[in-house]
């Protein structure tokens, strides 16, 4: 196989992926455009919104690199099953892990910008917004990590390819979706500052 038909060919099965993270990158910067009210209302959001992102990214990419390995190694197989206990363990990590960093990134953000003497939202706040749109993106990215991994398999592509930029998108997507969604509900709760 030459160079040629091998660069072709990893364009051809990586090409639609990015143009799809492209256009979600675009679609998660537009709601967090228009998010200028939350962003004021809960001090400190802003700097968490990196963090918050980037852990999706990282957590849940791990996971589809650890499904794609599985797959390849034939130690799972591409459908979902309630008795699969390696399927049920890694989405069960995933999600424990991606809520984890999501409060421990709101903890670092409240005593970083503290120190720095910089206004800064409650601490039970940030905590309660990062909880809450941890658990909703974890669920949400969950389900369409298995589904597009397993999908891509059984249809032939290689899951590797098409993990990362169909994490980025999604991460991103849902992640500030539900962040401000997060945002609006600790903010009818009497949160914020």
């Amino acid at each position: 196989m030459s160079v040629v038909s091998v660069a072709r060919e990893a364009y051809e099965a990586a090409l639609p992926a990015l143009g799809a993270s492209l256009v979600g990158g675009l679609l998660a910067g537009v709601v967090l455009g228009g998010m200028r009210a939350e962003l004021r209302a809960v001090e400190g959001l802003l700097v968490l919104v990196p963090a918050l992102l980037a852990t999706r990214g990282n957590v849940y990419g791990s996971f589809g690199a650890r499904l794609s390995t599985g797959l390849h190694q034939g130690l799972i197989e591409p459908r979902v099953e309630v008795g699969d206990e390696r399927l049920r363990g890694a989405a069960a990590a995933a999600l424990g892990n991606g809520i984890l960093a999501s409060v421990v990134a709101a903890v670092a953000v409240f005593f970083i910008l503290t120190v720095l003497g910089d206004a800064v939202a409650p601490l039970a706040s940030l905590v309660a917004i990062s909880f809450i749109a941890g658990l909703l993106s974890g669920i949400a990215l969950t389900v369409v990590v298995v589904g597009v991994v397993f999908t891509g398999y059984r249809r032939g592509h290689n899951p590797d390819t098409l993990v990362g930029p169909v994490v980025t998108t999604t991460g991103d997507v849902f992640g500030i979706a539900f962040l401000l969604l997060s945002v609006r509900f600790v903010l009818a709760l009497g949160g914020g500052g």
